[in-house]
Parts: C-alpha cells; structure tokens; sequence
C-alpha cells in the first residue's frame, strides 16, 4: 500500500487540495468542493493507499505565488502524473497553452497531430489529476464558450481573467 499526503488550504480561488509523496512531489491537485473527484481518481491510479495529513512549504508556496500574480510559479513544482499515453500526451500538450491564451479542445487535438481525437481529448483534459499545472482551464469551446472544468466554471472564468485571457 502506498503512503501518500495531502494538504488542504485557503486561496484566492477557492480551496485547494494538493497530494504529494514523502518527495513532495505533486500527485494531485483538486477542489474539494467539488465532490468525491480526488478520491475517485487516486483509487483508481493507486488502488489501496494511505492518506496522512502533511505539509508541503513548497508546493503550496508555488501554488499561492501563482494565484497572487507570479505566473510563472507553477513551473517549479516536480510532479508526476500517471495515465494513458494518450492522456499523459494531452496533460503535456497543454503545458503548450501560453499563459493568458486559450484554445479549443479541436486546437488541441490538432498540436498532437491527431485532429479526430477531439472527444477523447476532451475526456484526457476531464481527468487532468493536477489542473493548474497541466493548464486544463485554457481549454474552452471552439464557439469561444468557456465549457466544463472539474473545478466548476466560475473558477475557470477566475483562472483565465488571472491570466489575461478572458475579458
């Protein structure tokens, strides 16, 4: 069975709940409030783990810097994500999404050269275990719509007005 941590804690978007190693590498980042998607997706990558309360100064420093205008923050954070290689594919490619940009999930789904994928992209973003720093928010509709994000879509209209994205 494998330890993880995690840490539960105020921001300027809402809480956040952020899953580490004894490494303080990021595992997982959720909104808790937004039901039992952090569980549900820690079974299913770990089957049967261990959840302690933990501390990570340097995690949610990174976090907090982002959220507070240092838009560059996240990029300090080691973390390790764990899926399909289509969905690692996706979470990589949306590292491609300049700040304060947006693109549809078909723009997507063209930058790793499979165009047709547009559904499953979509579903890859879906399950996206560390939103923010896998930018999964800057995928919107290709009407220009903003269209589902697991944190609910009045965060991700806070998230893309942060960057400079949305108006």
């Amino acid at each position: 069975m494998i330890q993880l941590y995690s840490e539960t804690f105020p921001s300027p978007c809402g809480e956040l709940s952020i899953v580490f190693n004894e490494q303080e590498t990021l595992l997982h980042l959720d909104f808790p409030d937004q039901g039992t998607r952090q569980e549900k997706l820690l079974t299913k990558r770990f089957g049967r783990f261990e959840m302690s309360k933990g501390e990570s100064h340097l995690i949610k420093t990174q976090i907090l810097a982002y959220l507070t205008g240092d838009l560059t923050a996240l990029d300090e954070i080691p973390c390790q994500t764990e899926g399909t290689d289509f969905q690692k594919q996706v979470w990589h490619a949306l590292k491609a999404i300049p700040c304060g940009q947006t693109w549809s999930y078909k723009q997507l789904a063209q930058h790793i050269n499979n165009p047709k994928a547009i559904r499953a992209v979509a579903r890859a973003n879906a399950l996206n275990p560390i939103s923010l720093i896998y930018p999964c928010h800057r995928v919107i509709g290709s009407n220009g719509t903003l269209t589902g994000y697991a944190g609910g879509l009045k965060r991700k209209e806070w998230l893309l007005r942060h960057e400079g994205a949305y108006p």
